[in-house]
């Protein structure tokens, strides 16, 4: 879900475009300092390397070497999961397998899928996909471990509701540091989640989808391109989030396992139409990513360059280590916690090797003139930003399939709404982590995320989102330090599952005795 790489909706005239300006102007000094922190580079030759990406896919690659390359062992298991061949409708938790997963995926397949792979494969080239595709699947592995957790250390609540993830299981991690330091860390990572998710990353997925609405009725010259529109705009869209959130994880689950699969046959469908309208072309396209993997021409940096970019890519796509996608997993309808990281580690599959793949799969094959010319570009130093990145996604398409605009454009609406329910959720319990559980406290976050995302549609905050995004990485970094030091109770779960298999004491529920909501 991160902000970065897409630009904002036009900027605000009038009253409301000095309000922007003020506040952007005042957060300018602070969004830069912490991000100058959070995305420090490492200089490498010609390139640099972002520390905080070498920190997750290290952890990713540490955790799959730990865990003898489990994710990739796994896959069977994880498939029967999901289709609730283990878990019982009696079981402790809100949600199903199926239900957890199509929440999590709608948090962070999304509008970085679209433009952020096309800046990706323009700057590193089309081998850029190949690393993508490696960080991908090491990523899968790190989501298994903190889903595992995210379940192992849950509480169940007497209403049957559940909190879980990185508020329940870093605590555990962190005691051995001292109660006072346990309590700072974990409220150091919820303050970051909620700046993140509440207080900018909701605004800018309700900018961008008025922004690409505006721009398939007409542009600036438009009848949604006014003050006015945008906020009625915003209005609907946080009405629209309010009736899904008011209901809680369960309500969400029900919408998101039926929007991610349409999500998943529009975007793929067209990507796949693409792919195999120009199906002579494939061996050559698959040939490119890989040569240009090891032996890229034209890229800055070279090889290590183009395996920068596209390490990076994935990292920023699927979110594992992040600790988010940990809170809803928790919510399972599960006595395992391990079977919910098998079922935790299809999600960067799902994002990053699956949906990013067949984004840039589409370009490469597409191969139409403005993608030859930004590799021209980028090859000549010139940046290459994201909303060139969506014009030459929407054109790949259009090569095939004219007037895709208008596709790609409830494509966008559809990730951002999914995405904004999923992160309400999130965010919530970060709150009641910090202010306690009743009904009128969340009530009342509910109600200001619903605001944001509203005002969103109508206030270009950039500055605030710069800083919200860094804020998701702020949260990387104690999320990571806890999964390092849970990392044996992990390996106990794992254990007990496969003893539980092996002496049958786990086998597959009866048809009718299956959670099935």
């Amino acid at each position: 879900m991160t902000t970065m790489l897409i630009p904002l909706a036009a900027e605000s005239d009038g009253f409301l475009g000095g309000v922007e300006e003020a506040i952007n102007n005042a957060f300018e000094p602070i969004a830069t300092a912490v991000t100058d922190v959070i995305f420090w580079n490492v200089p490498l030759g010609d390139y640099s390397f972002p520390l905080i990406v070498f920190w997750l896919v290290a952890a990713a690659t540490i955790f799959t070497i730990y865990f003898k390359g489990i994710q990739f062992t796994s896959l069977g298991t994880a498939k029967d999961l999901v289709m609730g061949k283990y878990s019982r409708a009696s079981d402790p938790g809100e949600v199903t397998h199926f239900a957890a997963l199509s929440s999590a995926v709608s948090g962070t397949v999304g509008l970085g899928n679209i433009a952020g792979v096309a800046v990706a494969v323009t700057v590193g080239g089309p081998g850029a996909t190949f690393w993508m595709i490696l960080a991908g699947l090491l990523g899968m592995c790190t989501k298994f471990v903190e889903c595992t957790l995210g379940v192992r250390y849950r509480e169940v609540h007497e209403d049957g509701t559940v909190t879980g993830g990185p508020f329940k299981y870093l605590p555990v991690a962190f005691e051995r540091f001292g109660e006072t330091a346990s309590k700072i860390g974990v409220s150091i990572f919820a303050v970051a989640l909620i700046l993140f998710g509440a207080l900018g990353g909701n605004a800018f997925q309700s900018n961008q989808t008025y922004a690409q609405a505006v721009e398939i009725t007409g542009g600036e010259d438009g009848w949604l391109a006014s003050d006015g529109a945008a906020l009625i705009f915003g209005i609907v869209l946080a009405s629209l989030v309010g009736l899904v959130i008011l209901g809680g994880v369960r309500s969400i689950a029900r919408v998101t396992s039926k929007l991610v699969p349409l999500m998943g046959i529009l975007y793929i469908g067209a990507c796949l139409l693409v792919i195999f309208g120009n199906v002579t072309q494939i061996p050559d396209a698959v040939g490119t990513i890989i040569t240009s993997a090891f032996n890229p021409e034209g890229v800055t940096g070279g090889a290590l360059g183009v395996l920068i970019v596209g390490f990076q890519r994935a990292a920023f796509s699927n979110e594992a280590g992040v600790g988010s996608a940990p809170i809803v997993h928790s919510a399972v309808k599960t006595r395992h916690p391990v079977s919910e990281g098998f079922v935790a580690m299809l999600e960067p599959f799902i994002d990053t090797v699956v949906v990013c793949t067949a984004t840039a799969l589409t370009i490469v094959i597409a191969d139409v003139p403005l993608y030859n010319d930004l590799l021209d570009r980028a090859a000549a130093g010139e940046s290459v930003t994201s909303d060139t990145g969506v014009v030459l996604t929407s054109r790949s398409f259009d090569s095939f399939l004219p007037g895709f605009d208008n596709v790609l454009a409830v494509a966008v609406a559809l990730f951002a709404f999914s995405t904004l329910i999923t992160w309400s959720y999130y965010t919530l319990k970060a709150w009641t982590t910090l202010v306690g559980r009743s009904k009128g406290k969340e009530n009342a976050f509910k109600l200001i995320f619903c605001i944001f995302t509203a005002l969103g549609a109508v206030v270009n905050l950039g500055s605030v989102l710069s800083f919200a995004d860094g804020m998701l990485f702020v949260c990387a970094i104690f999320n990571l330090l806890g999964c390092y030091l849970l990392l044996p109770k992990v390996k106990e779960e794992v254990h007990k599952w496969r003893e539980g298999r092996r002496t049958g004491e786990i086998t597959e529920v009866p048809r009718d005795e299956r959670a099935t909501t």
